[in-house]
């Protein structure tokens, strides 16, 4: 389901609709293709192409958005190219140095779908922590809803599939996963994906000048606490005990 390339296949570029533009680094999620739409879109937002009006990225791909009073479709695309022309994919690497250390509280009522996952992975719960807590995923994509981002990736044994059926609804901050990759849901929701885990971090704060605290590329790291902790945190309501930003290493 994940391709792990040691290249990044010749990227892509195509129309959407009447004022975008994609550009596509892969069909599947693999950490190359990721890297190189983060680094694109950077690479986009630096050079300051007039008439571009906005950028973001997927999972592996760049979407650019231009005024077509301003820019030319073709002279867009033109520009589009040279960058990635100019630019050594294979070398880049996420820009954010940025890592966020977040307390979570895996399984019982925090996360009842963890023994279910850990037989997938082949794993003892305890173990299938063990192996979240020490790997550091990265903030691939923010989407689906406000400021949801999702982490990524684990190691192969992790890529499973989501449910068959929709759980109704998860709190905001439960931690679920399939596929390789983790979500960190910032409202409460319907999922397919299995919980395993709660934690206090509020990702989107719609009343702040900068409503998403994550950016793609950021680092995360995963502290383990017990539920009572965890209880204390979703209780404090600046939850400013939730989470530790500090530089990556």
């Amino acid at each position: 389901m994940i391709q792990t390339p040691e290249t990044v296949p010749q990227p892509v570029i195509r129309n959407v609709g009447v004022t975008g533009m994609l550009v596509t680094f892969g069909d599947q999620l693999s950490d190359a293709a990721n890297i190189a739409a983060i680094s694109f879109r950077d690479a986009v937002e630096a050079a300051k192409i007039e008439g571009v009006i906005e950028t973001c990225t997927s999972l592996v791909s760049t979407f650019v958005m231009f005024d077509p009073t301003q820019l030319s479709r073709q002279a867009l695309k033109h520009r589009l190219q040279e960058l990635v022309t100019d630019m050594d994919w294979l070398a880049q690497q996420a820009a954010s140095n940025r890592l966020w250390r977040l307390k979570v509280a895996f399984g019982n009522d925090h996360g009842p779908h963890l023994s279910e996952v850990a037989a997938l992975t082949g794993l003892t719960p305890e173990a299938a922590i063990n192996e979240i807590l020490a790997t550091r995923v990265r903030v691939i994509a923010i989407g689906f809803a406000p400021g949801q981002p999702y982490l990524g990736t684990l190691p192969p044994n992790w890529d499973f599939p989501r449910l068959p059926a929709l759980t109704p609804q998860v709190p905001a901050g439960s931690l679920v996963v399939a596929l390789r990759q983790l979500v960190l849901f910032t409202n409460d929701s319907p999922t397919g994906w299995r919980r395993i885990g709660q934690t206090a971090f509020r990702n989107f704060e719609p009343d702040s000048d900068s409503p998403f605290r994550l950016s793609t590329g950021d680092l995360i790291e995963f502290v383990r606490v017990t539920d009572d902790e965890m209880s204390r945190c979703l209780a404090n309501p600046a939850r400013d005990d939730a989470a530790e930003l500090t530089e990556a290493s």
